[in-house]
């Protein structure tokens, strides 16, 4: 496969500026263990690098990297996740509710951090990249209550987020999609909203909208037996492919968890049957590992 680094380049100018500040938003009173915390400090303006944009690059779980959100994007990753607790009126970022620690927020994290780094680069999270980056924002807490939270907070970062208002959408360069507890009800009555909705494989025949529902995720495990061992058969990559082609009739990406991360052949042959039916999200932990098979078929 290709070397990822020669794919990369040291920011410079006008966005190197803008990670000056960026740096500034993340460094403050960050926690002794940053894995564990998800709130490591920020590059310096030195050593900051963006990897080549993948547009089907997914970073599960996010914050359990050493650099939340900055490691991602080294890596050209076009799409993170973010699970969150309302925890006394703050949006915290943690998997557990055990783990969750003040001041690590979906705002210290991710919205701080992409509004000044969008504000210093022509309006886009990667220097002349057109595409939206996904802020997939998995609610752990009551939803209701959290969700109404989690709209307060984006609309605090209107120039960046894409929003749907009065029947219309307004594409912006984040685009913000809630899984886990949603209320799908509560959204869909709105009038204007700054938040997607995550559907379902279930929701495929539901005539959900994709200016509500633009994604479509679910458990491969569920609905495939394959874990990449053995060529694929044919009965599951039709059923793939057909599956992938319904979604994206209406609109909606398509994305699965729980797929074999793992490092391997099979691990591989998954992400190779995902790309070749166009699944437009590949869930990973493995950053580097995820950007190089990507960059290698491009």
């Amino acid at each position: 496969m290709r070397s990822t680094t020669s794919r990369r380049g040291v920011l410079g100018g006008t966005a190197a500026s803008a990670l000056v500040a960026l740096a500034a938003v993340t460094g403050a009173a960050a926690p002794s263990q940053p894995a564990a915390s998800a709130q490591a400090a920020a590059p310096s303006q030195a050593n900051v690098v963006l990897g080549e944009p993948q547009g089907a690059a997914h970073a599960h779980n996010d914050y359990e990297h050493d650099r939340p959100l900055f490691d991602a994007l080294e890596h050209g990753f076009t799409s993170v996740e973010a699970d969150v607790w309302l925890v006394n009126g703050e949006l915290l970022v943690a998997h557990d509710l055990a783990n969750v620690q003040p001041g690590v927020t979906l705002e210290s994290l991710y919205l701080d951090p992409l509004d000044s780094l969008i504000r210093g680069q022509d309006h886009s999270v990667y220097p002349g990249w057109d595409g939206t980056f996904q802020l997939l924002i998995d609610i752990k807490s009551d939803g209701e209550s959290t969700y109404a939270a989690i709209e307060e907070e984006l609309a605090e970062h209107p120039s960046i987020m894409t929003r749907y208002s009065n029947g219309k959408t307004k594409t912006g360069p984040v685009i913000a999609v809630v899984s886990g507890n949603r209320p799908l009800e509560t959204m869909r009555n709105r009038d204007s909203r700054f938040a997607f909705y995550d559907g379902r494989s279930g929701d495929l025949a539901s005539g959900i909208p994709a200016d509500l529902m633009p994604l479509v995720s679910d458990n491969w495990n569920k609905l495939f037996a394959w874990r990449g061992v053995g060529v694929m058969p044919e009965s599951e990559k039709a059923r793939l492919r057909e599956y992938v082609r319904v979604a994206h009739a209406q609109g909606y990406r398509v994305r699965f968890w729980a797929t074999l991360d793992v490092p391997g052949e099979a691990r591989e042959a998954i992400w190779t049957e995902l790309h070749e039916a166009g699944v437009d999200h590949i869930n990973t932990d493995d950053l580097a590992a995820l950007e190089e098979f990507l960059g290698s078929r491009s």
